[in-house]
């Protein structure tokens, strides 16, 4: 996760409050407060939460990596979980959340199981697909 001084360069993150641990914000979106954002970096986890301000809007998939883009480095692994349902804790309906373990490196799957890369050639595509399933 960025330190303290990475996260005052954010453009659009107005902060209302700064810890060594964490603190939140507004993030702004065409210069209109959109969403209050939550961040965290104790009990060996970083975590980034945003909400909304319109409680019908959930972030979309381009706005969760603008988040992940601003809070954490490019070789950093973060991820939305989705815990066993014993487990589910939902306090706001439109709030989403970014984790990274601060101990582990967090396993990921070979992109080619993910899809193909832009730029990747048929050939390529094909070699890394062989390349994954012998490895099963």
């Amino acid at each position: 996760m960025k330190n303290q001084e990475e996260l005052q360069q954010i453009s659009n993150l107005l902060i209302k409050e700064n810890t060594p641990y964490g603190g939140y914000g507004i993030y702004f979106k065409q210069r209109k407060p959109y969403a209050s954002v939550i961040w965290s970096n104790g009990g060996g986890w970083d975590h980034v939460s945003m909400c909304p301000y319109k409680r019908t809007h959930t972030p979309t998939w381009d706005e969760m990596c603008r988040l992940k883009d601003d809070f954490f480095r490019d070789n950093e692994v973060v991820v939305q979980f989705h815990p066993a349902k014993e487990q589910y804790v939902n306090n706001l309906q439109n709030c989403l959340h970014l984790w990274r373990c601060q101990s582990d490196d967090f396993p990921t799957p070979p992109s080619i199981m993910v899809g193909i890369r832009y730029g990747q050639t048929a050939g390529e595509v094909l070699k890394e697909a062989v390349e994954v399933l012998n490895e099963c």
